[in-house]
């Protein structure tokens, strides 16, 4: 195993549900009170895909903010040629990830790339390229880890993510309009770019072989979907990310979201469905004049709240759930 001093910043803590952190930031909630994470207590959990493929996850209720399983997940490809990883986690948990991989595979970390920028799924980025790796993302998303954040946001993050460090940038980027493709160890990686659906920078990531996507966060199924409108993210892109998705899952594809449970194509159609229904009854009641609190008021989501774990769950720093979260986005939209 390769040996290095694992950076994780001075901070012991950070905010539960880091990727609410730019909505948190523009609404002035982030000075609620928050709960750090306790690093020490996550464990990595390993689920084997494919005969070469893998999705490590933290462990659950550790996080308050992703009680379903903590940080984002990643995902490993092994094989002769050494690990490709997506997404990283959290920067505290990088030993913990990397003596996970250390079980499946005694090969460097060859590449990394990042389906957005949100710090569960970037904040290790310096620790596994001072490992090696290449670090590969959208230009859009290397600007946004670029940019200083702003003073709460920072402050509630702590050591999660390595936010003044250099390395964690990635080295090289591409555009939203063409797949990159790579050939590592027999396997062919699409690197796929999406319209402005979670983020402006969202990327998901084929292995044709294995048949596995990985996508991001633009699809998750603990909790309602959540967009990220300071960084570009929309739910009429979400369901145009959604419907290139469609062109691309055969009826066997496994596909792995950054949160909730691993799905098929049958599962894409029915949340889709499910935010073009919503978003419909919100532009009724914006169109018949109604408040965003009156719009929140008539739980537009209780047909399918039975259905999403963790829907009706109250998210940290007074956020509400995520069902609100959701509805609360969407009347914004209609409203725009």
């Amino acid at each position: 195993m390769n040996k290095m001093k694992w950076t994780t910043g001075a901070r012991s803590g950070m905010i539960a549900g880091v990727s609410c952190l730019s909505l948190m930031a523009t609404s002035g909630e982030a000075r609620a009170q928050l709960q750090p994470i306790p690093f020490d207590k996550i464990g990595i959990v390993t689920t084997k895909l494919t005969p070469h493929f893998y999705a490590l996850t933290g462990s659950p209720n550790t996080d308050p903010g992703h009680p379903e399983a903590a940080g984002g997940r990643i995902g490993v490809l092994v094989g002769r040629d050494g690990v490709f990883m997506v997404d990283c986690s959290y920067a505290p948990l990088s030993g913990k990830i990397m003596e996970a991989i250390r079980k499946i595979s005694d090969g460097p970390v060859r590449f990394l790339v990042n389906t957005h920028e949100h710090p569960d799924h970037t904040g290790g980025n310096p620790n596994f390229v001072r490992l090696g790796a290449i670090l590969l993302a959208r230009k859009e998303t290397r600007d946004a880890l670029a940019q200083p954040l702003p003073p709460a946001v920072a402050a509630a993050i702590g050591n999660a993510a390595l936010n003044n460090d250099s390395a964690r940038l990635p080295v090289l980027t591409y555009d939203g309009h063409s797949t990159v493709r790579l050939y590592f160890d027999g396997e062919t990686i699409d690197l796929i770019p999406v319209v402005a659906s979670h983020t402006n920078g969202d990327t998901m990531i084929r292995f044709e072989e294995e048949d596995v996507i990985m996508i991001g966060d633009f699809y998750r199924n603990y909790g309602y979907p959540f967009v990220d409108p300071a960084h570009g993210g929309s739910f009429k892109g979400v369901v145009a990310a959604i419907d290139t998705l469609l062109t691309i899952a055969g009826p066997n594809t496994r596909l792995v979201p950054g949160h909730g449970s691993i799905i098929d194509r049958n599962a894409l159609v029915v949340y889709r469905d499910m935010i073009l229904a919503v978003r419909a009854k919100v532009a009724s009641l914006v169109a018949a004049g109604k408040t965003k609190v009156e719009v929140l008021a008539a739980k537009l989501t209780e047909p399918y709240d039975s259905q999403v774990p963790g829907g009706l769950r109250p998210l940290p720093a007074n956020l509400g759930t995520s069902a609100d979260r959701f509805v609360g986005t969407l009347y914004d939209e209609c409203k725009n």
